[in-house]
């Protein structure tokens, strides 16, 4: 976590130095994110986005006042701090020379993923001629192999936008590799985006997850400083969740034991609920975890293969959304239930 907020800190300061807002000294910050999907996510996809961004995208691209970590989502691709904005390219050309005398190299790339129509995507030759008519004008020394400033320039709902560049880093598939595995346990990208529906804002906010297994949502959500601890009736599993903890360098707290004897109260539950294909629960202990659930926190997101609607109301939540995750024949549902 420390490398992730240095780099936010550090972004911060070159924006000051290359004098972000010179033609937006009096609007909002946004940014520009593009993400990706594979068909089976695309529903999972769609309600990260909206629980992070309260907006439903129609496109693999939006526009937001949030600042969010380029990596925090397994579906992000990039993102541009917004420094200017135009109605052509050469209103960006326009508004980048009265940026100042760069003290690091720079590049400029196209964002290929945007919202044209077929009939009007841009093609390689343009994109490139746009890349060197921006950088032309940008007073610095140009580097287009190491550089250390990024600027991306994409096209979006009709106008040009122009800024400070992050490419997202896939933490996840880092996470892939770990010591202990179960071959049920779910994926890392899926784990990663609960994490986000669950707590999408982490200021302030407790979270558990109380049948963690080896640890993998607890993993995602630990990389990214969410506050949650776990805790599994498998004592071995338990133990394997500790593990792979400490194997990425991060720290949390993992107890065995049945969530019945959970005693602290927390805002949000994250239950990937076991189930009877490599692990033997009945219906009954189901339900049993469901309402031990609503006993401990006010909000949970529970990842089922079974219908368990009735079970999840019978214990007093009601579902608020729910998606479905895709892996060939297999497929989870993720409720989010208040």
């Amino acid at each position: 976590m420390i490398e992730i907020y240095t780099r936010i800190i550090e972004d911060s300061t070159i924006g000051e130095r290359l004098g972000y807002g010179l033609n937006n000294s009096n609007k909002e910050r946004e940014f520009i994110y593009t993400y990706a999907c594979e068909k089976g996510e695309r529903s999972l996809c769609e309600m990260e986005m909206q629980f992070l961004f309260g907006i439903k995208p129609d496109a693999p691209i939006l526009k937001s006042k949030f600042e969010i970590e380029p990596s925090r989502s397994p579906f992000f691709r990039e993102r541009i701090e917004v420094m200017f904005d135009g109605e052509s390219v050469s209103d960006i050309v326009t508004q980048v020379q009265q940026l100042p005398l760069l003290e690091s190299t720079f590049k400029v790339i196209f964002v290929k993923t945007n919202d044209l129509k077929k009939s009007e995507k841009i093609r390689h030759g343009e994109r490139k001629s746009i890349e060197r008519e921006i950088g032309w004008h940008i007073k610095g020394e140009a580097d287009l192999m190491e550089a250390e400033i990024v600027f991306g320039i994409v096209p979006f709902k009709g106008r040009w936008y122009f800024g400070k560049y992050r490419k997202s880093e896939p933490v996840w598939l880092r996470h892939q590799k770990k010591p202990r595995e179960y071959s049920t346990a779910l994926n890392t990208r899926v784990a990663r985006a609960v994490a986000n529906i669950a707590v999408p804002n982490p200021n302030g906010i407790k979270a558990i997850d109380p049948c963690c297994g080896i640890g993998t949502v607890l993993v995602e959500a630990l990389s990214m400083g969410i506050d949650i601890v776990g805790r599994d009736i498998n004592y071995l599993a338990a133990d394997g969740a500790r593990e792979n903890i400490a194997y990425f360098n991060l720290e949390g707290d993992v107890k065995a034991g049945p969530i019945s004897a959970v005693t602290s109260s927390y805002d949000v539950a994250i239950i990937d609920l076991p189930y009877n294909l490599y692990t033997s629960i009945t219906p009954e202990e189901q339900a049993a975890i469901i309402q031990q659930t609503r006993r401990i926190a006010d909000k949970a997101v529970i990842i089922t293969i079974e219908p368990i609607d009735q079970v999840i109301e019978e214990a007093g939540f009601e579902i608020e959304a729910r998606c479905e995750a895709h892996k060939g024949y297999f497929s989870r549902q993720i409720l989010v239930c208040g």
